[in-house]
């Protein structure tokens, strides 16, 4: 049901997926060089709206859950568990607040649209992953920017996504080198369920008829153990959401 929905529903997806990327191109240029950095923030929230919520044209339900009272004036590093693109439009809708940026591949700065665009004038790193001083350099510019703005920094520790939907290890590099320069950022794990079932089949179908799931997790306080410790509890708590403890 799920494979044979996909057929049916895929290029209706498709069609308003590229649509939307499509409208908010021009309204993101518009909103960035009229009203800066405020203007630009609001039209991608609402592009993510629509990215986010664009699921119901495969039947998918969308749940997010938080049971805790955030801090709106502290940084916060994200860390979730990666299982596919389709990962990003909530967390930048649902954590619209905070001012979530991503560390991404610095490939995908160019040639997308909308995507591209806000990757370069958003705030977050776009990093060259065979150049080692670039993408410590880009990271450590994200972490001044935390520190100056209240913002906060959503990353993906395993490094590359899960296709299978089994956790796998993080990595602390990223997260170290944003807490030297940023000690005060609290550290929030999130749980990211089933969006890899999206994908399942590869480009074509997406699978349809999927429930996907955000949760946030217990904050970490990053003064209560070592940039590995506090890592590694987060990859615990993460497994333990998603019943893989």
């Amino acid at each position: 049901m799920h494979k044979l929905g996909g057929y049916i529903l895929t290029p209706v997806y498709y069609l308003f997926f590229w649509f939307w990327l499509g409208i908010f191109h021009p309204l993101q240029w518009l909103a960035y060089n009229l009203g800066g950095y405020k203007a630009h923030k609001k039209v991608v929230d609402i592009m993510n709206f629509f990215l986010l919520y664009n699921g119901y044209l495969l039947g998918h339900r969308i749940s997010f859950k938080n049971p805790y009272n955030l801090p709106a004036d502290r940084p916060i590093i994200f860390l979730a568990n990666h299982q596919s693109m389709y990962d990003i439009p909530p967390i930048i809708w649902f954590m619209r607040k905070h001012h979530a940026k991503f560390i991404s591949k610095i490939e995908l700065a160019k040639g997308i649209p909308s995507i591209s665009y806000n990757l370069r004038k958003g705030g977050g790193a776009n990093i060259d992953r065979k150049d080692t001083k670039q993408s410590i350099m880009e990271i450590v510019k994200l972490a001044q920017r935390m520190r100056e703005n209240k913002w906060s920094a959503a990353i993906f520790p395993e490094g590359t996504r899960s296709k299978d939907g089994v956790v796998r290890n993080f990595q602390v590099g990223g997260v170290a080198t944003i807490l030297k320069k940023c000690p005060e950022a609290l550290l929030v794990p999130l749980a990211i369920n089933n969006s890899w079932r999206m994908v399942q089949y590869g480009f074509f179908p997406l699978s349809a008829f999927e429930h996907i799931s955000l949760e946030v997790l217990k904050p970490i306080e990053p003064s209560t153990g070592t940039p590995e410790e506090v890592v590694q509890r987060s990859e615990d708590a993460i497994r333990k959401a998603l019943g893989q403890a």
